[in-house]
């Protein structure tokens, strides 16, 4: 595996950036083309517009309504087109390309924003932050009612554009969140329409946070800067789990990197923004627990975290949003299509029941996240953060350690958890930049095509026989078999890490041909002993 940055033997189009950046592109381009198409089978219904605000979509009428199978289509080929161009961009930075951050960036920005004038794809979730703001609005508690209690009682203009299949689930967002939405319905007031432009925006701002950050981080090293550039806000699959869809992971992961920022000046405000991050979701708390590890051996500066965190994260949730808490624990009950546990909860709920089942794939879930962040742990390189003290080991900087074991625990997460997303995988991708070129580049790719392809279409309305039929394919079969190849892949690249690590102290291992011989050799020895002994040879 190539870990330098080598200038490139000659450019073809599997190491192009123009081509990669231009693939990137042209995903681009055909998610905003389906969406300003307006409502169909993947672009959401927000209701009448009102104001001159995002997101935009051809006027009703103007021109037939495309089939599922056009808009589903067209927006397959964008996920694959996208994860292509990434793969060829990735390996064209491997190859020696240095292209110019604050270009690789605004590109990024551009792709973004574009992607923010349309209304939101197959992902009907961005309407239920809207539903969770609104019931705020009227007074009552997203944790103890849901939306659908509401607008099967009363008529209500912004509850009633909510979509199944979490119409009767209550808010599992941690209090922060719950604020977003809440004020996301204050500037858009009874219109569906535009407290979706306020959530979209919502989702974007913390992402671009997020890469800002990133990019910072990689500072004086202009190879890793582009590739942080690239690898978040230029990220098709990210603009696409994320932008496209309204997803809030943003936020979690902007106030986590944010903390891991300031860790070599200040203690407790890097504890403050990892207590702010968990107060958006629970999930994050893989990057506390990173943290700590980066201050195991300067106790004072660990007091000092432990303390911002409990302030901050106590307060809003203690003091704040006390049911919230609970709340967010209901993920833990939930399996995801296209995660490799899908297939294996289809077999155990026919004997047994649903928490039983849960509950067993659990436990294999939370051994597996510490096998695979301890396989990682012995194969991934450290890669020393910018600012690391002249003279200090990469272990021993508290920054460094902190990048490498959040990489480490939330791949582990991410790739046995019973419920994942493509929207998830932002927190893997910000520390999976700063580490430089590996394998887990290209696992994450796919993983997260595969994961995104399974969503497409994802909202809850009936669709034809052939679609569904195929859509049940992708995320029963296809990414379930991904998912399991990511671990296989992982599992082999630790093991021939062990190979070569004991090689390097015993010798070279021997070979099958060596081994077999060996083998033959020693059936031999045995029938000339017995033979010697006067036994009959065996056979």
């Amino acid at each position: 595996m190539r870990t330098s940055w080598l200038p490139p033997a000659g450019l073809t189009w599997r190491n192009s950036p123009r081509v990669g950046l231009g693939l990137i592109l042209l995903a681009t381009v055909l998610t905003v083309a389906i969406g300003a198409l307006g409502p169909s089978a993947v672009t959401l219904t927000l209701g009448p517009r009102t104001s001159l605000l995002p997101p935009y979509y051809l006027p009703s009428g103007l021109i037939p309504v495309p089939g599922e199978w056009v808009v589903s289509g067209v927006l397959f080929a964008a996920v694959i087109i996208g994860g292509v161009g990434l793969s060829i961009a990735v390996r064209a930075l491997r190859d020696g390309w240095t292209p110019k951050v604050w270009r690789v960036f605004t590109f990024g920005v551009v792709l973004n924003l574009a992607t923010l004038t349309v209304p939101p794809l197959t992902s009907a979730d961005v309407l239920m932050y809207a539903a969770y703001g609104r019931l705020q609005a009227l007074g009552m508690n997203p944790y103890d009612i849901t939306p659908a209690a509401v607008f099967r009682s009363q008529f209500d203009p912004v509850l009633r554009w909510t979509e199944r299949p979490w119409q009767d689930t209550p808010s599992v967002y941690g209090p922060i969140m719950t604020w977003v939405q809440l004020l996301a319905n204050r500037f858009g007031g009874v219109n569906m329409h535009d407290i979706v432009f306020w959530l979209q925006l919502s989702a974007f701002v913390p992402f671009l946070v997020t890469s800002a950050v990133v990019v910072w981080l990689a500072h004086g090293d202009e190879q890793l800067k582009g590739r942080a550039a690239l690898l978040t806000i230029a990220n098709p699959l990210l603009i696409w789990a994320i932008t496209a869809g309204a997803h809030n992971e943003g936020w979690s992961v902007m106030f986590a990197m944010l903390g891991i920022m300031l860790m070599r000046r200040t203690s407790v405000g890097a504890g403050v923004m990892i207590g702010l991050a968990g107060a958006c979701k629970l999930s994050i708390g893989l990057y506390g627990v990173a943290m700590v590890w980066g201050y195991r051996r300067q106790p004072r500066k660990l007091a000092g975290l432990v303390a911002g965190t409990a302030l901050s994260m106590g307060l809003l949730y203690g003091l704040f949003a006390p049911g919230a808490l609970f709340a967010a624990l209901r993920n833990t009950a939930y399996v995801s299509v296209g995660s490799w546990a899908q297939p294996f909860y289809t077999v155990l709920t026919y004997y047994l029941t649903v928490p039983a089942a849960t509950g067993v794939l659990n436990l294999f879930s939370v051994a597996g996240t510490a096998i695979v962040a301890w396989m990682l742990s012995r194969v991934l390189p450290w890669h020393p953060i910018a600012g690391t003290p002249e003279g200090v080991a990469p272990d021993r900087d508290p920054i460094t350690v902190a990048v490498r074991t959040a990489l480490l625990l939330s791949v582990g997460w991410l790739t046995t958890s019973l419920y994942t997303l493509s929207w998830y995988d932002l927190i893997a991708w910000a520390p999976l930049v700063l580490i430089g070129p590996s394998w887990l580049d290209g696992l994450f790719i796919w993983r997260g095509v595969f994961l995104s392809l399974s969503y497409i279409p994802g909202r809850g309305l009936d669709y034809g026989e052939s679609l569904s039929a195929v859509a049940a394919r992708i995320r029963d079969t296809f990414s379930p078999a991904v998912q399991w190849a990511v671990l296989a892949v992982i599992a082999w690249w630790w093991h021939q890490d062990a190979l070569r690590r004991r090689a390097d102290r015993t010798g070279p291992a021997p070979t099958l041909r060596e081994r077999w011989c060996g083998a033959l050799a020693t059936v031999g020895s045995y029938r000339d002993a017995l033979v010697h002994r006067g036994r009959p040879p065996l056979g």
